[in-house]
């Protein structure tokens, strides 16, 4: 018989059980006796013996104490010098908290026991900051307001200010980082025995649950939604993060408590139910909302009793299942939330990248801390989690950095949930997920040479003993190649996101374009939008969040369209942000998503249909990576806008690049002669948007023109973006300053002050509809020692097409010629020997070499070879060196030399002619 820490009785089919909508089975035997989130007493042999004789071990509980000493001293000298400092209403005793909206308002009533301080307000920026904990007043509470330092003075000093007044989450920040305190005592004195760190702990503890034992639920006196989210301490039940801090503390104080103050167990656990009930009833369940929510819940029915221990029936049975099993209006059961969130067939999470990797770390942390304390997997009943795991390297640009759109910043990948994953499938012996993730962790974590990876990396945490421990890798295990997990075309639908990659394996001269629209959670009002890669950096990148979503910053540019790489029609283009709507049809792309073998590698390309809400437009934008060589190629982008119903005033196609440096110039170099312009603007009814930028030069033009973004660094070197684009009559072309990105945190480096620094915009703007007279464009990523490898772009002159036809000449180094034909309606163009009938054709000529590729098309002919299919295809047919190779998603004709063949629908194979 095998002994586990926590006796767990498994069924036999519990690995089989994950029929859609079946309940998660309860551990059947709940674990007895405290501590018991993170271990038991039974363990702490071990743990000793642990800091004893292993380095890491014994750094990290060096560190805590180091952290937590300095405080016990302070409190031997003065008893309450520590929970004297918690926000509370040690006067007042308030015990009803009311406040408007997201403002914080008053509070009144009164109990026998000073009572839990509420927060400031939901999010909202001030310069009135919380002070250190040595320079708070003890048993500050005061008519008066908070005690709080004034940042927008020199030498930030303390003054008293109306609390509703602090800066958002400040308040509850003191309290957090007192119990964090109180947290590393409790572990300290289960692990010493030592009385003085029980003393520290308890005073806290004591002080916080007592008073919060005698606080009612918030009343928003509005009668608003705020009274949907509202918590025990903050205006969102997902802030309450310390709830996980006071069931650490509750955990590992338990014994002691139940040795000297027994009586006051039911208080405490009464306090800590009120604020799960809460949780539970309040909130917002369609994203990571129900997930942070759960994990709160879960750490405090951890430490509670049994449902029979209790007047109500509610322990530790009642709010595990209610997590797992029950969906009420505003929270789901787990099952529920992830069928919701994430796709099945891709992995992916219905919020921006930021919030979908933080919810797979969350994830992962869930499935691990209830597997650390019941034994039970429940990986096999959200059996997403694997695939949403090895999704995650999708986000990442070739520089290693995520897709920023949407209330996110650019970053490198999260690796915890790997760890996590690796640590489960160990545990459970899934030996082909522990391989998986594995290889995909040596390749994104470059120090994995040792077989088990310690200090320096573990935190000063106790969660550093126990579910973040040193990870055990397999040392026969290879590292993944980055091509086993990140595929030249990725498409998520229920996020509406798509990426096109060509060279991605290589950070210098990788090509990555990210487009996305708005549907899902945490999305921004942008359109059809893109973002830009080239040279080592996300040049054409995302404005960012800018500030809290509860400021005008946010709510009046960043969010909205003119802050983002899209077309924006009549100045009016909006929809909600945050939770939208508004996704994109994928009409035609190449390769296949998730293709990983079997297609060419020089082309990749998009065509997509985005119905703008607002104006009632239709969008139609076809993007494409061309590669003319080793280190070199070029980005496609044909922007097509019109009103449904006419009459519009024009359209506005706004792009971003990072730089010091901006010019705009006609294509054979001389000046636009911009002149300043106060056009695009608010006034006429148009968004708030547009004041936000400044310094606004235009000049109306019918030629050609190009635009150089330039970034220099202090070694001399620099990274240009290039833009030539199509002239059309009635085009208005405009230079802006836009408010400085701020996707970039500001500690990421850059060689300019790019976090307060203008964003240097061009608009181009089409007066009148942008269907016939779309914006056409064509970028060069390039560093000066190379150079640009483009010599020349011209427009087609071709007759009797379509009147959205697009019809581009790119001549570049090396004696390449590449021939674009584009056109929404499918009729045949004819240009010199070439012919082509479909959305996308590009024909390419370099010596005796040539490609001829259709993108959604009937029909593709140049030098003697002809293509025809009877339904929509993309197709390749390269002549390379004297041998041809082919690729079709559809049986074709292929013609030459008099002759006709069939071909069958193929991947991209060499074939003899």
């Amino acid at each position: 018989m095998i002994r586990c820490r926590v006796y767990t009785v498994f069924v036999f089919f519990f690995s089989l059980l994950t029929v859609k909508g079946q309940e998660v089975p309860l551990p059947l035997h709940i674990p007895e006796g405290h501590p018991r989130l993170l271990t038991t007493d039974r363990e702490k042999g071990r743990l000793l013996r642990q800091v004893k004789d292993q380095k890491w071990a014994a750094e990290v509980l060096t560190g805590i104490r180091n952290r937590i000493d300095p405080y016990l001293d302070s409190v031997k000298v003065q008893p309450d010098w520590l929970f004297s400092r918690l926000m509370m209403y040690w006067k007042s005793k308030a015990t009803q908290v009311y406040i408007n909206g997201g403002v914080y308002a008053k509070a009144d009533g009164e109990a026998p026991v000073p009572t839990v301080r509420f927060g400031s307000s939901r999010g909202v920026g001030s310069p009135f900051n919380r002070p250190a904990l040595a320079d708070i007043i003890p048993y500050m509470d005061d008519t008066k307001g908070v005690y709080f330092r004034n940042s927008s003075k020199s030498e930030a000093p303390l003054t008293w200010v109306e609390q509703s007044q602090a800066s958002g989450g400040s308040i509850e920040s003191v309290n957090e980082e007192i119990m964090k305190l109180a947290k590393d005592a409790a572990f300290l004195y289960w692990l010493t025995d030592d009385q003085a760190y029980a003393r520290l702990a308890f005073g806290v503890m004591d002080t916080y649950l007592t008073g919060m034992y005698y606080r009612t639920e918030p009343i928003d006196l509005n009668h608003g939604h705020a009274q949907t989210l509202v918590g025990m301490t903050t205006f969102e039940v997902i802030q309450e993060r310390i709830l996980n801090e006071l069931a650490y503390t509750y955990d590992f104080l338990y014994n002691y408590v139940d040795h000297v103050h027994a009586a006051k167990k039911i208080i405490y656990e009464s306090a800590l139910k009120k604020c799960i009930d809460l949780s539970l009833k309040n909130g917002v369940p369609h994203n990571n909302w129900n997930l942070h929510k759960s994990k709160f819940i879960l750490k405090i029915a951890m430490v509670l009793g049994k449902d029979k221990d209790y007047a109500d029936g509610k322990g530790q049975e009642y709010y595990i299942n209610a997590i797992l099993n029950k969906t009420g209006a505003r929270h789901w059961s787990l099952p529920h939330f992830m069928a919701y969130g994430y796709d099945k067939e891709t992995g992916i999470w219905n919020e921006s990248p930021g919030y979908a990797q933080s919810v797979a770390h969350e994830l992962t942390q869930f499935i691990r801390d209830y597997d650390n304390t019941f034994n039970q997997n429940l990986l096999p009943y959200i059996p997403v989690m694997y695939k949403a795991v090895k999704a995650l390297p999708q986000y990442q640009f070739p520089n290693g950095l995520t897709t920023a759109f949407g209330d996110s910043y650019y970053g490198l990948m999260n690796l915890a949930p790997l760890t996590d994953m690796i640590r489960l499938t160990q545990k459970y012996k899934e030996r082909e997920h522990e391989v998986l993730y594995t290889k995909m962790y040596k390749l994104f974590q470059t120090d994995t040479e040792k077989e088990t990876l310690q200090s320096p990396g573990l935190p000063a945490q106790i969660t550093s003993f126990f579910t973040d421990k040193p990870l055990v890798l397999d040392k026969k295990i290879a590292k993944g190649e980055l091509t086993d997990y990140v595929t030249p075309i990725f498409y998520s639908p229920n996020l509406s996101w798509f990426v096109q990659r060509n060279k991605f394996d290589s950070k210098a001269n990788g090509m990555m374009i990210s487009q996305y629209a708005s549907l899902g959670n945490h999305m921004h009002a942008n359109g059809l939008a893109m973002e830009l890669y080239g040279k080592g950096y996300v040049l054409g990148a995302e404005s960012g969040i800018g500030s809290t979503y509860f400021e005008k910053p946010y709510l009046e540019y960043y969010s909205q369209f003119p802050a983002h790489n899209t077309v924006m029609v009549d100045g009016i283009s909006k929809y909600p942000e945050m939770l939208s709507t508004h996704g994109f049809n994928l009409l035609g792309c190449y390769p296949k998503p998730e293709q990983k073998t079997g297609y060419y590698t020089g082309i990749t390309y998009s065509d997509m249909y985005f119905l703008e809400p607002e104006s009632q437009s239709d969008q139609n934008r076809l993007m494409s990576i061309v590669n003319t060589g080793p280190t070199t190629g070029y980005y496609l982008d044909i922007f097509r806008s019109k009103k449904q119903h006419g009459g519009e005033k024009y359209h506005d196609y706004f792009y971003h690049n990072l730089g010091q440096e901006l010019k705009i110039t006609a294509v054979d170099g001389r000046s636009m002669e911009l002149k300043p312009s106060d056009e695009m603007g608010f006034a006429g009814g148009h968004l708030f948007a547009l004041d936000y930028m400044w310094d606004k030069q235009s000049a109306k033009t019918d030629q050609d023109y190009e635009a150089t973004w330039k970034m220099s660094f202090a070694d001399s070197s620099k990274v240009y973006m290039n833009l030539w684009m199509k002239g059309y009559k009635d085009r208005e072309i405009f230079s802006i300053k836009a408010p400085a990105v701020k996707s970039y945190r500001k500690e990421y480096k850059l060689p300019y002050d790019f976090y307060h620094d203008p964003y240097l915009t061009i608009a181009a703007r089409q007066h009148g509809e942008a269907w016939k007279h779309p914006f056409v464009a064509i970028y060069e990523p390039t560093i000066e020692k190379e150079g640009k490898s483009i010599i020349s772009i011209q427009s087609l002159a071709v007759e009797n097409v379509p009147a959205d036809f697009v019809g581009l000449y790119v001549e570049s180094k090396g004696g390449r010629r590449d021939y674009i034909f584009s056109s929404v309606a499918p009729n045949e163009v004819k240009y010199l020997d070439k012919t082509v009938k479909g959305t996308y054709g590009l024909i390419s000529e370099q010596g005796d070499d040539f490609t001829l590729f259709l993108g959604n098309g009937y029909k593709i002919a140049a030098n003697e070879f002809g293509i025809v299919s009877a339904e929509k295809t993309n197709v390749v047919l390269e002549r390379k060196g004297g041998r041809y190779f082919y690729s079709s998603d559809q049986p074709i004709n292929l013609t030459y030399q008099n002759k006709t063949i069939q071909l069958k629908a193929s991947d991209y194979i060499q074939i003899e002619l």
